[in-house]
Formats: C-alpha cells, structure tokens, sequence
C-alpha cells in the first residue's frame, strides 16, 4: 500500500460508521465510502492538510446525496421503513469495518429520521465525531451560526421523539428479559403493564415477509398484535429465542429450525417503560436475502 492508501484504510471504519448512522444501511454506507475512496483516490493527497476532515467532508456530502434519493424511496416502501441492524456476532470479525458503526442504537436511527439530511449531518459530526462547527460549517457549505442551529434543532427533535437513547445495555436487557417473559408465560397483563399508553412499535417486513404495514400505537394494539403471534408460534415447530447484542443494545433473536426470523429490540422512556419496539423481518436487512 502506499501512504495515501495507508490514510484511507485508517479512515475507513470511521467513514463506515458514519455513512451507516447518516444512511441506515449497511450496503448504503459501504457504497458512500466506496465513492469517498474514488475521490480520495483522484484527488492530490500531498496537498490535503487535514485527511481526517477532508474525508468526512466528501463522505458526508455522498452520504446527504444518497439519503436524498433514499428517502424518495422509503416514501413507497411496502410497509415502515427501518434502519438495518448490526449484529455483534457480525462485527467480531477483525475484517468488518463496522465495529463502530455498531455503536449507533436502532432506537436514534429512527429517531433520525425526523430530522432533514443537512440536520442529521450536523448532529453526527457535531454529537459522534465531534466535529468543530468550523468543520462541519465547511462540510455543508454555510456558517458556523447556521451549523449551531441545526445542531441545537436536531436535538430538540430527538429529545421529543419519545425513546431514551441513555438508557443502559443492562435496564434495556432487564426490561426485555420481564416483557418477554410476560409474554411467553401468558401474562399479558403483565406485559402491557410494561408499555406506555403511547408505546410504539414498528414493523419492518418489506415485501418479503409479512409485518404490520402501520406502526401499532398503544399497549393494548401491541399486545394484541404480540398476542397472535405467540399463538401462532405455539401452533408451529421449532421456534427458538435467544438474546444477543443488537447496537449495542440486548435484542431478541427469534429462529424457527435455525434460521434468523426477526430481530426484536426495544427503548424504554423516562419513567423505564417501554416506549418503542423495533421488529425487524426483513430478511434482506438480516442478511438472509430473498427467502
């Protein structure tokens, strides 16, 4: 390798992690960075000062480019769209460059998607890269005043959008371990008693699998929903659990006959309570492809 290429492999997990928080998606990310490299690639290095900032710069800017068109997209998804998850299990492999990009929550993600492509650029550089607002007002071309100002109007979204993203790996597993268990022993009194009356949860089987194709809103939406699932479980063979790290946070791994049927994780509000749930079926985004 040479040094150029030595400074962008350095870089590269990085840009991973931010094209994935910017994006949502693994093959996104992997792609923005992959076009951050042709420009690096073309660009006379020995002339860039600062190769950190300059990278971010252009990975961002595709990243922006690309959630554009995505979002296009996403307006005719089949059903809600959401963010893809990282498996722990995936990026234990010395090769994966997403071991930082694992550290974004599902719950933020979504959350994210509130927010505009230039706001969610400035809350990522500013809150996980710690960017200057120098920087960042060099990013997307504007001022340090205007970068203050997304920066301080994307939190306010955030901190209105309903899930804690503070909350610990172990209040997140706790919480889990007592809905889950509510559920599979049948006490779904008790479970509801763990959801908010606003409680959320979203769905998310593409046209591929099938899922709620509108967010459930209320306790008592989702435990019907949850309900019906687990008697229809009861009625099938070789459904197993497991609890694995998704995002840096527990989720629920549900298989039948060994192979990954859904990912089930969640975010609990300020009082511990479950306010979101997300139920990934997708098997594209659990890297099962087509079935």
């Amino acid at each position: 390798m040479n040094v150029a290429t030595d400074i962008f492999e350095f870089e590269r997990s990085k840009l991973i992690s931010l094209c994935y928080r910017m994006i949502g998606e693994r093959a996104g990310a992997e792609d923005a960075v992959q076009d951050t490299w042709l420009k690096w690639a073309a660009a006379d290095t020995s002339r860039i000062e600062n190769p950190s900032a300059w990278l971010r710069r252009v990975a961002t800017n595709i990243a922006i480019d690309t959630l554009r068109s995505a979002h296009r997209q996403r307006e005719v998804y089949v059903g809600p769209w959401l963010p893809e998850p990282l498996l722990q299990m995936e990026v234990q492999d010395p090769s994966n460059h997403f071991e930082l990009a694992q550290e974004c929550e599902l719950a933020l993600l979504w959350a994210m998607e509130r927010l505009t492509e230039r706001e969610r650029a400035a809350f990522i550089l500013r809150e996980a890269f710690d960017a200057s607002y120098s920087e960042i007002a060099d990013t997307l071309g504007t001022s340090e005043a205007a970068c203050r100002q997304l920066v301080s109007r994307s939190q306010k979204k955030l901190q209105t959008s309903g899930p804690r993203f503070d909350a610990s790996p172990e209040d997140v597993a706790d919480l889990s371990q007592r809905f889950f268990t509510a559920v599979m022993s049948e006490d779904f009194d008790q479970a509801l008693s763990l959801l908010t009356p606003n409680s959320v949860a979203l769905s998310d089987g593409g046209a591929n699998k099938r899922a709620a194709r509108r967010p459930l809103v209320g306790g008592s939406e989702i435990i019907q929903v949850f309900r019906a699932l687990y008697e229809k479980a009861k009625a099938e063979q070789g459904w197993t659990t497991q609890v694995s790290m998704v995002n840096a946070k527990p989720a629920i791994l549900r298989s039948q006959f060994g192979v990954l049927d859904s990912i089930t994780t969640l975010a609990p509000d300020q009082n511990g309570k479950i306010a979101w749930l997300y139920i990934m079926r997708n098997p594209d985004k659990l890297g099962l492809g087509a079935p």
